[in-house]
């Protein structure tokens, strides 16, 4: 579990990092960049023969390049779209579930024909074009000039000491921590994806051991693949409607929702009410993903979106890392999955309910200000 689980961490532990590369060289340079490593990670996993050295070539090296290729790709679309940017959002986050319903059967088939390692040469194929798509990234919104004039003529008059240090507080910035209702929503969030990825990383073996499905579990990441497509366009259509932070409203929603299926996955009797679950927690994961860049361009606006995002995805790694070797020792320890996905279902129900504190929050500052 620790291998692909670190991979997904590495994705979220690294973009406070890329927000930084992202403020500073680019879109463009930071994801083509990112999409080389991830490519190095994957070319380099199909050269390894034990677990140890995946950890690094497929965990760590594969994770941290796709999190500099993922990131950017949220924040380029505030350059371009803003009255329809939930839409646009929905449009690009639904365009990789094209990839994801149809890739199951394909990793099946070439696994077979050509082996794992092999397997991993074509996956690296698929980050080369990757770097190349990343070029096309033309960004339009700029830092203001006065303000970077006006903190080269004061770093004139410092020491190298302080040089350093201002410009480490410079892109280190955490003035998104200042807004009482970001804080709010990202340790919301947080606490939520601790049970996240649990069904998505046990269901297959889950539904294995239980009802001994072997030749139909393909039917499972089938239906979370094309449910998440759907749930992020339908997400942007319908986030575009509703006015600012009431955004919020449709992840509570979603992760409510996420919380209470996990816990009813035990209590299914049958294959087809996996099947059935699966679907609702794809759309409960479209609705999720979508919404998130709308809501940061609108707590933080666009210019400290790429901050907002990465400090947020940041704070995200740890539960999410965590969650899914903690429901493999639940499952090793209690002999099945039903503790493990009792487990997963409470933090999204905790966190949908402290996400919805942040409209409240936002409406009571705005009385204060008047």
């Amino acid at each position: 579990a620790w291998v692909g689980s670190l991979a997904m961490g590495m994705i979220f532990f690294c973009s406070p990092i890329v927000s930084i590369f992202t403020d500073r060289i680019g879109c463009r340079t930071t994801a083509a960049s990112g999409a080389a490593i991830a490519f190095i990670g994957l070319l380099s996993s199909s050269f390894t023969k034990s677990l140890e050295v995946r950890y690094f070539t497929y965990g760590i090296l594969f994770g941290c390049g796709s999190s500099f290729a993922f990131q950017p790709s949220l924040v380029i679309l505030g350059h371009y779209f803003k009255r329809r940017l939930g839409l646009a959002n929905g449009i690009v986050a639904g365009g990789s579930c094209l990839i994801s319903v149809p890739l199951p059967f394909f990793l099946k088939m070439v696994g077979k024909a050509i082996g794992l390692a092999h397997t991993f040469q074509v996956l690296s194929a698929l980050m080369l074009i990757q770097i190349f798509l990343a070029l096309t990234y033309r960004p339009i919104l700029l830092p203001s000039c006065d303000s970077q004039h006006d903190g080269q003529d004061k770093l004139g008059s410092r020491t190298t000491r302080q040089q350093c240090w201002s410009q480490t507080r410079k892109y280190f910035s955490l003035r998104v921590f200042r807004r009482k209702t970001y804080r709010i929503w990202a340790f919301g969030i947080a606490t939520a994806v601790l049970g996240y990825l649990v069904p998505y990383m046990n269901l297959v073996k889950y539904v294995e051991k239980r009802f001994q499905e072997t030749k139909k579990d393909w039917i499972l990441l089938v239906c979370l693949g094309a449910m998440s497509g759907l749930g992020r366009l339908v997400a942007g259509r319908i986030g575009d409607c509703i006015p600012g932070l009431k955004k919020i409203y449709l992840q509570v929603a979603s992760f409510v929702l996420l919380g209470i299926l996990c816990m009813m996955i035990p209590q299914c009797r049958g294959f087809e009410g996996v099947i059935v679950i699966c679907l609702f927690l794809g759309l409960c994961d479209g609705f999720f993903t979508t919404i998130m860049a709308p809501i940061a361009f609108e707590l933080v606006g666009p210019m400290q979106a790429s901050q907002a995002i990465g400090y947020l995805m940041g704070l995200m790694a740890v539960p999410m890392t965590a969650g899914t070797p903690i429901a493999g020792y639940l499952n090793d320890y209690f002999g099945n999955y039903d503790v493990a996905f009792y487990f997963a279902g409470v933090p999204p129900i905790i966190g949908g309910l402290v996400l919805s504190v942040v409209p409240l929050v936002h409406q009571k500052m705005l009385k204060k200000q008047r």
